[in-house]
């Protein structure tokens, strides 16, 4: 195969938190993924909540431009009993959104079980189990310090395993947004 038609693309995966965010990145050649870095972002010891944000912002932009993603994939808050915790976790996607929409790269969204379901076959996988299916896939042997670490990696796999699309799957489980101006048009609603 002519090495010009093989299309790669890097993906920066995003478990968004206000204690701790992990991400992943990888580099997809045609079919073949390969890790290139996962980790964390730790906030326990930063008190105010407006600082975790600014934190979780700068962090994610030093990514982007460390890495230089083609794209972002993050997992969607899922839904809990606790209303301040969604509404931190909320603002943590998006402000890890804000900052891939400031470097224009487009951002797709994941629940997290459809991250699940990608990586481990099961929707109800835990943690530990989708680690280890990464750790095989992607052959590596470190244990991340945080399972958030391969959360991130998870998405970013997930994303990679679906099939391109610009619009919202059939399921309505998927969006992606190459800006501000598209994400405005698409969520009129959203705006103030």
């Amino acid at each position: 195969m002519d090495q010009v038609s093989i299309k790669e693309r890097i993906i920066l995966g995003i478990d968004p938190g206000t204690a701790v965010m992990g991400y992943g990145l990888v580099k997809e050649t045609g079919s073949k993924i390969e890790l290139i870095s996962l980790g964390v972002v730790k906030m326990e010891k930063i008190d105010d909540h407006m600082l975790k944000l600014q934190r979780i912002f700068e962090k994610t932009v030093h990514l982007i431009d460390n890495y230089h993603p083609d794209c972002l994939a993050i997992e969607a808050p899922f839904y809990g009993k606790n209303i301040q915790v969604m509404l931190k976790l909320g603002r943590a996607q998006g402000v890890a959104m804000a900052a891939a929409l400031s470097r224009n790269v487009t951002i797709t969204e994941y629940s997290p079980r459809k991250i699940k379901q990608a990586i481990t076959g099961n929707g109800n996988s835990t943690k530990e189990q989708v680690a280890a299916m990464l750790q095989n896939l992607l052959n590596f042997k470190e244990t991340p310090e945080f399972l958030d670490a391969t959360d991130g990696l998870a998405v970013a796999v997930c994303h990679s395993f679906q099939k391109i699309s610009t619009s919202a799957g059939k399921n309505g489980s998927k969006k992606s947004y190459s800006g501000w101006e598209t994400f405005v048009k698409d969520n009129p609603k959203k705006i103030v």
